[in-house]
Protein backbone atom coordinates (compact mmCIF):
# COMPACT_ATOMS: atom_id res chain seq x y z
CA UNK A 1 0.00 0.00 0.00
CA UNK A 2 1.47 3.11 -0.97
CA UNK A 3 1.81 6.67 1.13
CA UNK A 4 -0.43 7.86 -1.88
CA UNK A 5 -3.36 5.64 -1.35
CA UNK A 6 -3.74 5.81 2.03
CA UNK A 7 -3.29 9.41 2.10
CA UNK A 8 -6.57 9.68 -0.19
CA UNK A 9 -8.44 8.33 2.37
CA UNK A 10 -8.15 11.65 4.24
CA UNK A 11 -9.90 13.23 1.31
CA UNK A 12 -13.66 14.68 1.74
CA UNK A 13 -16.55 11.69 1.41
CA UNK A 14 -17.59 8.94 2.10
CA UNK A 15 -15.44 6.37 3.10
CA UNK A 16 -17.07 3.91 0.77
CA UNK A 17 -16.27 6.42 -2.25
CA UNK A 18 -12.54 7.28 -1.20
CA UNK A 19 -12.22 3.77 -0.46
CA UNK A 20 -13.89 3.25 -3.83
CA UNK A 21 -11.15 5.70 -5.50
CA UNK A 22 -8.04 4.09 -4.06
CA UNK A 23 -9.07 0.51 -5.00
CA UNK A 24 -9.82 1.46 -8.53
CA UNK A 25 -6.55 3.55 -8.88
CA UNK A 26 -4.55 0.30 -7.37
CA UNK A 27 -6.42 -1.97 -10.39
CA UNK A 28 -5.50 0.32 -13.12
CA UNK A 29 -2.08 1.39 -11.96
CA UNK A 30 -1.37 -2.85 -11.89
CA UNK A 31 -0.66 -2.49 -8.30
CA UNK A 32 -3.54 -5.11 -7.49
CA UNK A 33 -3.37 -7.06 -11.17
CA UNK A 34 -5.75 -9.18 -13.91
CA UNK A 35 -6.99 -11.85 -11.98
CA UNK A 36 -5.79 -11.09 -8.07
CA UNK A 37 -7.98 -11.91 -5.46
CA UNK A 38 -9.05 -8.84 -2.87
CA UNK A 39 -8.01 -9.39 0.56
CA UNK A 40 -10.56 -7.53 2.11
CA UNK A 41 -9.03 -7.44 5.66
CA UNK A 42 -5.56 -6.63 4.35
CA UNK A 43 -7.00 -3.80 2.27
CA UNK A 44 -9.22 -2.60 5.20
CA UNK A 45 -6.32 -2.73 7.75
CA UNK A 46 -4.37 -1.08 5.27
CA UNK A 47 -6.52 1.69 4.66
CA UNK A 48 -8.15 2.01 8.42
CA UNK A 49 -11.86 1.47 7.98
CA UNK A 50 -14.46 -1.05 8.45
CA UNK A 51 -15.31 -4.20 5.94
CA UNK A 52 -18.79 -2.42 5.26
CA UNK A 53 -17.36 0.52 2.97
CA UNK A 54 -14.98 -1.59 1.91
CA UNK A 55 -17.41 -4.49 0.58
CA UNK A 56 -19.54 -1.02 -0.82
CA UNK A 57 -16.81 -0.17 -2.90
CA UNK A 58 -16.11 -3.51 -4.43
CA UNK A 59 -19.62 -4.03 -5.27
CA UNK A 60 -19.53 -0.62 -6.88
CA UNK A 61 -16.78 -1.36 -9.00
CA UNK A 62 -17.78 -4.59 -10.20
CA UNK A 63 -20.97 -2.76 -11.64
CA UNK A 64 -17.96 -0.70 -13.76
CA UNK A 65 -16.64 -4.16 -14.71
CA UNK A 66 -13.25 -3.96 -13.26
CA UNK A 67 -14.20 -6.51 -10.81
CA UNK A 68 -15.60 -10.15 -10.67
CA UNK A 69 -17.16 -11.08 -7.19
CA UNK A 70 -17.73 -15.07 -7.64
CA UNK A 71 -19.82 -16.01 -4.43
CA UNK A 72 -17.78 -17.69 -1.59
CA UNK A 73 -14.61 -17.18 -3.39
CA UNK A 74 -14.57 -13.18 -3.30
CA UNK A 75 -14.03 -10.43 -5.62
CA UNK A 76 -11.26 -10.59 -8.38
CA UNK A 77 -9.91 -8.29 -11.19
CA UNK A 78 -11.15 -8.35 -14.23
CA UNK A 79 -8.97 -10.68 -16.99
CA UNK A 80 -9.71 -11.30 -20.68
CA UNK A 81 -8.90 -13.61 -23.56
CA UNK A 82 -7.65 -11.62 -26.06
CA UNK A 83 -10.29 -13.37 -28.55
CA UNK A 84 -13.11 -12.54 -26.01
CA UNK A 85 -11.71 -8.93 -25.87
CA UNK A 86 -11.59 -8.73 -29.41
CA UNK A 87 -15.43 -10.28 -30.28
CA UNK A 88 -16.49 -7.15 -27.64
CA UNK A 89 -14.98 -4.44 -29.83
CA UNK A 90 -16.42 -5.56 -32.39
CA UNK A 91 -19.99 -5.75 -30.89
CA UNK A 92 -18.82 -1.91 -29.80
CA UNK A 93 -18.16 -0.90 -33.27
CA UNK A 94 -21.51 -2.09 -34.60
CA UNK A 95 -23.61 -0.11 -31.85
CA UNK A 96 -21.53 3.13 -32.31
CA UNK A 97 -21.18 2.97 -36.14
CA UNK A 98 -25.10 2.57 -36.26
CA UNK A 99 -25.35 5.15 -33.81
CA UNK A 100 -23.82 7.81 -35.11
CA UNK A 101 -26.39 7.04 -38.34
CA UNK A 102 -29.09 7.41 -36.17
CA UNK A 103 -27.35 11.20 -34.83
CA UNK A 104 -27.24 12.55 -37.67
CA UNK A 105 -30.56 12.20 -38.71
CA UNK A 106 -31.99 13.02 -35.28
CA UNK A 107 -29.95 15.40 -32.89
CA UNK A 108 -30.58 18.59 -33.10
CA UNK A 109 -28.32 21.42 -33.80
CA UNK A 110 -28.31 22.03 -29.65
CA UNK A 111 -27.37 18.64 -29.15
CA UNK A 112 -24.83 18.65 -31.24
CA UNK A 113 -23.30 22.28 -29.74
CA UNK A 114 -23.39 20.39 -26.22
CA UNK A 115 -21.51 17.27 -27.17
CA UNK A 116 -19.06 20.05 -28.75
CA UNK A 117 -17.98 21.70 -25.23
CA UNK A 118 -18.09 18.56 -23.57
CA UNK A 119 -15.27 17.27 -25.94
CA UNK A 120 -13.43 20.91 -25.36
CA UNK A 121 -14.30 20.68 -21.64
CA UNK A 122 -12.56 16.86 -21.58
CA UNK A 123 -9.46 18.33 -23.10
CA UNK A 124 -9.58 21.22 -20.31
CA UNK A 125 -9.70 18.30 -17.49
CA UNK A 126 -6.71 16.30 -19.29
CA UNK A 127 -4.71 19.38 -18.81
CA UNK A 128 -5.29 19.27 -14.70
CA UNK A 129 -4.63 15.24 -14.73
CA UNK A 130 -1.29 14.63 -16.29
CA UNK A 131 -2.67 14.46 -19.40
CA UNK A 132 -4.76 10.89 -18.66
CA UNK A 133 -8.24 10.90 -19.93
CA UNK A 134 -11.05 11.58 -16.83
CA UNK A 135 -12.03 8.59 -15.67
CA UNK A 136 -15.57 10.29 -15.31
CA UNK A 137 -15.58 12.15 -18.57
CA UNK A 138 -17.71 9.70 -21.01
CA UNK A 139 -17.97 10.77 -24.67
CA UNK A 140 -19.24 7.53 -25.93
CA UNK A 141 -22.20 7.40 -22.99
CA UNK A 142 -23.18 10.69 -24.02
CA UNK A 143 -23.00 10.14 -27.92
CA UNK A 144 -25.02 6.81 -27.36
CA UNK A 145 -27.38 8.81 -25.37
CA UNK A 146 -27.80 11.16 -28.38
CA UNK A 147 -28.94 8.23 -30.99
CA UNK A 148 -32.76 8.28 -29.06
CA UNK A 149 -32.55 4.35 -29.29
CA UNK A 150 -32.65 3.53 -25.50
CA UNK A 151 -32.68 -0.85 -26.50
CA UNK A 152 -29.57 -0.09 -28.75
CA UNK A 153 -28.14 2.73 -25.96
CA UNK A 154 -28.90 -0.49 -23.27
CA UNK A 155 -26.99 -3.11 -25.54
CA UNK A 156 -23.59 -0.37 -25.94
CA UNK A 157 -23.87 0.36 -23.07
CA UNK A 158 -23.56 -2.86 -21.39
CA UNK A 159 -20.45 -3.81 -23.96
CA UNK A 160 -18.92 -1.17 -22.66
CA UNK A 161 -19.14 -2.12 -19.33
CA UNK A 162 -17.19 -5.44 -19.78
CA UNK A 163 -14.68 -4.02 -21.34
CA UNK A 164 -14.03 -0.80 -18.93
CA UNK A 165 -10.86 -2.23 -17.42
CA UNK A 166 -9.25 -2.12 -20.98
CA UNK A 167 -10.76 1.10 -21.54
CA UNK A 168 -9.69 2.52 -18.15
CA UNK A 169 -6.11 0.75 -18.48
CA UNK A 170 -5.36 2.31 -22.18
CA UNK A 171 -6.62 5.96 -20.97
CA UNK A 172 -4.06 5.75 -18.46
CA UNK A 173 -1.31 6.68 -21.86
CA UNK A 174 -1.38 10.15 -22.32
CA UNK A 175 -0.19 9.65 -25.57
CA UNK A 176 -3.46 7.63 -26.60
CA UNK A 177 -5.99 9.80 -24.50
CA UNK A 178 -4.56 12.62 -26.28
CA UNK A 179 -4.94 10.54 -30.26
CA UNK A 180 -9.18 9.91 -28.34
CA UNK A 181 -9.59 13.29 -27.74
CA UNK A 182 -8.58 14.46 -30.85
CA UNK A 183 -10.85 11.54 -32.63
CA UNK A 184 -13.70 12.20 -30.35
CA UNK A 185 -13.40 15.96 -32.04
CA UNK A 186 -13.50 14.88 -35.47
CA UNK A 187 -16.59 13.04 -34.70
CA UNK A 188 -18.65 15.75 -33.55
CA UNK A 189 -17.27 17.66 -36.46
CA UNK A 190 -18.82 15.07 -38.49
CA UNK A 191 -21.85 14.78 -36.75
CA UNK A 192 -22.59 18.81 -36.79
CA UNK A 193 -21.94 18.59 -40.19
CA UNK A 194 -24.69 15.70 -40.63
CA UNK A 195 -21.98 13.48 -43.07
CA UNK A 196 -22.77 10.35 -41.63
CA UNK A 197 -20.83 7.97 -44.02
CA UNK A 198 -17.93 10.35 -42.42
CA UNK A 199 -18.77 9.97 -39.22
CA UNK A 200 -19.49 6.13 -39.69
CA UNK A 201 -15.72 6.16 -41.18
CA UNK A 202 -14.75 7.92 -37.71
CA UNK A 203 -16.09 5.91 -35.54
CA UNK A 204 -14.65 2.49 -37.17
CA UNK A 205 -11.13 4.28 -37.28
CA UNK A 206 -11.57 5.68 -33.71
CA UNK A 207 -12.51 2.46 -32.16
CA UNK A 208 -9.99 0.19 -33.97
CA UNK A 209 -7.11 2.53 -31.95
CA UNK A 210 -9.13 1.79 -29.07
CA UNK A 211 -9.12 -2.04 -29.52
CA UNK A 212 -5.12 -1.71 -30.35
CA UNK A 213 -4.48 0.32 -27.21
CA UNK A 214 -6.39 -1.67 -25.01
CA UNK A 215 -5.13 -5.16 -26.17
CA UNK A 216 -1.39 -3.65 -25.90
CA UNK A 217 -2.79 -1.90 -22.31
CA UNK A 218 -3.80 -5.93 -21.26
CA UNK A 219 -0.46 -7.34 -22.50
CA UNK A 220 -1.83 -8.96 -25.77
CA UNK A 221 0.91 -8.45 -28.73
CA UNK A 222 -0.53 -10.95 -31.06
CA UNK A 223 -3.56 -9.84 -33.38
CA UNK A 224 -6.02 -12.52 -32.34
CA UNK A 225 -8.48 -12.19 -35.68
CA UNK A 226 -5.26 -13.53 -37.44
CA UNK A 227 -5.25 -17.15 -38.69
CA UNK A 228 -9.17 -17.34 -38.75
CA UNK A 229 -9.81 -15.54 -41.80
CA UNK A 230 -12.18 -17.53 -44.07
CA UNK A 231 -10.43 -19.03 -47.45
Amino acid sequence: MSDEAGAALTRDGTFSRRTEIVIRDMILDGTIPPGERLNEVALASALGISRGPLREAIQRLAGEGLLTVISHRGAFVRTFEARELDELYDMRCAFEMYAVRLICRRADDEQLGDLAAFVADTGLAMDDSNGRYPADRDFHRRLLALAGNTTLERAALDTQAQISLARSMSAQAPSRAKAALDEHQAIVDALRSREPDVAVRLVQQHLEHARSGALAALGFTDDPRKGNETP
